[in-house]
């Protein structure tokens, strides 16, 4: 009876120790993959990000001129999903992205929008099209689940925005002219 014990006993760690090897040579390999992928970020990736954060910056001027005493929150993947979008309306245009004036409008009620930031992506390039982001309010998120007194106190120092938001493009042509 103890042998069997034993014999048991010394299976399993046997079974344990072969499971456990298969591990950690698994993690041995793993840390290596994306190093490489990071280290390979295309000038695609670097523009997205440089145009997501020109976003950001025209955001935060624009609430420091129109919205003093609130704070705004972004969703964290919000701006870079527009900048993405921005080069897709961007590809079949001369000078890409370069040629963009960008209109930021911000709609607090359905309706009701108004321009906060105009931004020219590169101030040394003729425009060849205009694009008109909207930002919404998002009257879905968390405030909705808080209580009505907080809720007033919340809407008044707190604006969330939405995930969502249009972009439209407007072609120049009077840009071709010369």
């Amino acid at each position: 009876r103890n042998q069997h014990l034993h014999h048991h006993h010394h299976h399993h760690h046997n079974g344990g120790h072969h499971h456990h090897h298969h591990q950690a040579s698994q993690e041995n390999y793993q840390p290596q993959e994306p190093a490489t992928i990071a280290l390979t970020a295309s000038p695609h990736e670097d523009a997205l990000q440089a145009l997501a954060a020109r976003l950001e910056t025209e955001l935060r001027t624009a609430k420091r001129r129109h919205l003093v005493c609130t704070e705004v929150l972004l969703p964290a993947d919000l701006l870079p999903r527009i900048a993405a979008q921005m080069f897709e309306l961007s590809e079949k245009e001369p000078c890409g992205i370069r040629g963009c004036t960008v209109y930021i409008e911000f709609e607090d009620e359905p309706e009701n929008s108004r321009r906060i930031a105009t931004m020219k992506t590169d101030p040394t390039t003729v425009s060849t099209f205009e694009l008109y982001l909207t930002l919404r309010q998002d009257r879905s998120g968390w405030t909705s689940i808080l209580p009505q007194f907080l809720k007033n106190l919340a809407r008044g120092s707190t604006i969330m925005i939405s995930p969502e938001f249009a972009l439209t493009k407007n072609k120049l042509y009077h840009a071709y002219s010369d």
